[in-house]
């Protein structure tokens, strides 16, 4: 039965690259047509595969539905959450995650510092777009002409005199954070605070979230925090691949 099972599921693959006709299933499994036939009746019963009216097989719109509808039923937040707290535990500053959602970017969860000196932000409530980290991680994620119409419509308070000016420097920014994949907050909302982020992919490799680890300059310096970008990074690359379900480790 497992033998089965496998076979049927290389089939998945091999239509992914093409439709292709029974002789080349065949070929790719190693098994007799017969063989080949018997699963590619099965797989197309479920939907799962199509036959074309040249008789070759492609992947069936079932396959689609099922995975749109496993990834609408993710949970992010639930994902990350565990990944979230190690880092926490390990470097001992507060950590964020975000997503944009309806011109918005918000924090969905947070794991708060160990230190004394905490930050004010809170889940639920939008970041400030034009300088936090996460934010130009997802706006960067945008495509050009959606980026631009965006910067265009946004206001460019100066928190700080390290805020993002204008839409200009913005979009310069984008570019920057789109290029190297990891963003920084320096100062551009409170003096006092500095942020790290990184992005977290699906299996598109779309950026679907971003977290971060943020710490007050009394508790460590904007140097040392950026020293923290490869774990940053791992973890965000642990809970990419956990999210879009290609492995399930953890980062080293």
């Amino acid at each position: 039965m497992s033998q089965t099972v496998d076979r049927a599921l290389t089939i998945l693959p091999l239509l992914a690259e093409g439709p292709a006709d029974l002789g080349q299933v065949a070929d790719r499994l190693g098994v007799h047509k017969s063989t080949a036939l018997r699963l590619l009746r099965t797989l197309h019963e479920h939907g799962l595969v199509y036959r074309q009216t040249d008789q070759r097989y492609r992947l069936g719109a079932r396959l689609f539905a099922l995975a749109q509808e496993a990834m609408e039923n993710l949970d992010i937040r639930e994902i990350a959450h565990p990944h979230l707290v190690r880092l926490n535990e390990s470097c001992g500053h507060t950590v964020h995650l975000a997503v944009y959602e309806e011109h918005e970017v918000l924090y969905i969860d947070k794991v708060e510092s160990r230190y004394p000196v905490r930050m004010y932000s809170r889940i639920g409530k939008p970041v400030a777009i034009t300088v936090a980290a996460v934010a130009k991680l997802l706006l960067a994620d945008l495509s050009g002409a959606e980026r631009r119409v965006l910067v265009e419509q946004l206001d460019y308070p100066m928190y700080t005199a390290r805020s993002t000016p204008d839409a200009a420097a913005f979009l310069r920014e984008l570019d920057k954070v789109r290029e190297q994949g990891w963003a920084t907050d320096l100062g551009g909302h409170e003096e006092s605070i500095n942020c790290v982020a990184a992005p977290i992919r699906g299996a598109d490799g779309r950026v679907v979230a971003a977290m971060s680890v943020s710490a007050p300059n009394v508790v460590v310096t904007a140097d040392e925090l950026l020293t923290l970008l490869p774990q940053v990074r791992r973890t965000a690359d642990a809970i990419s691949a956990e999210y879009s379900g290609r492995t399930r480790a953890e980062p080293q």
